[in-house]
């Protein structure tokens, strides 16, 4: 099962994406109960694709909180694939497939 939500709605050929994303975010500041510091772990790179071109791509670090949620809107048209990923800085990834609405 996927840790990312999206919905993708056109309206006028424009795509409105709303996207959420389930993830610690750990900035690697935090103690757990036992006052050790939890490792860094939190997405690093966010990209968005409409029919295999790039439609959003960005960056994140330690400073976008856990869940992170996402929005943009790109030209499109309906029934395109979207399909969004991320990575981790600990190598992690996960991808999401959508037909736009």
């Amino acid at each position: 099962m996927s840790s990312i939500r999206i919905k993708a709605k056109e309206r006028a050929g424009v795509v409105d994406v709303k996207a959420l994303m389930k993830h610690p975010m750990e900035t690697g500041l935090r103690k757990d109960k036992d006052g050790n510091k939890i490792p860094p772990h939190f997405i690093q790179e966010v990209v968005a694709e409409s029919n295999g071109a790039v439609v959003f791509s960005g960056s994140f670090n330690t400073s976008i909180s856990k869940d992170p949620y996402l929005s943009f809107q790109y030209g499109g048209k309906k029934g395109d694939k979207l399909t969004l990923s991320w990575t981790d800085n600990q190598g992690q990834k996960d991808a999401e497939t959508v037909d736009v609405g």
